[in-house]
């Protein structure tokens, strides 16, 4: 029987893919973020989109969409763990069982308090970067969307509302 060599992790990387599973942790820049469990709006919110999408794709079998957590290895320094991720069809080969290794066709993040302005900065410049086609953020306190297509290498804002997601890539709208 061989015995398994065991080195001390190497890399932040490294150090993230030895967490128990299910920690509620990101590799952001580099840095390792750990956030608590969401609110319970949170969960409403991520899950009433969730549950809709998913009827939706079942007819029309253009992709996958999966809910946190999932971690979406966007490059090495990057590891994110977005409360909605959408994978079309033709894009399926980055669907690993440990994770999407690559860029999503679209995201949704559903903010928290401790993690809102990552959301709105960091990682939006890492799934811009990255090449996911359509980001949307929805504030729980407010219940506003707003959401971002990618045109040119570059997100731009396409629309702010209130209670619902338009997705332009999926050409429907879903509420909460």
């Amino acid at each position: 029987m061989q015995e398994a060599v065991l080195h001390p992790p190497r890399t932040l990387l490294e150090v993230f893919k030895m967490l128990p599973e299910g920690t509620r942790a990101e590799l952001i820049d580099n840095s390792l973020y750990m956030s608590p469990a969401p609110t319970v709006n949170h969960q409403n919110i991520a899950g009433t989109l969730y549950s809709s999408i998913l009827v939706f794709l079942r007819k029309k079998e253009i992709g996958n969409v999966f809910i946190s957590p999932i971690d979406v290895f966007l490059d090495k320094s990057n590891v994110f763990q977005p409360d909605i991720v959408f994978v079309s069809s033709s894009n399926l080969s980055i669907v690993k069982e440990d994770g999407v290794y690559g860029s999503p066709d679209l995201i949704v993040e559903v903010l928290s308090t401790g993690t809102k302005k990552l959301d709105l900065t960091k990682k939006k410049d890492a799934y811009e970067k990255a090449g996911v086609k359509e980001y949307w953020v929805v504030d729980p306190e407010t219940h506003e969307a707003i959401g971002f297509r990618l045109m040119k290498g570059k997100y731009q804002e396409f629309k702010r509302q209130q209670n619902k997601v338009s997705s332009l890539l999926l050409k429907r709208s879903f509420k909460f």
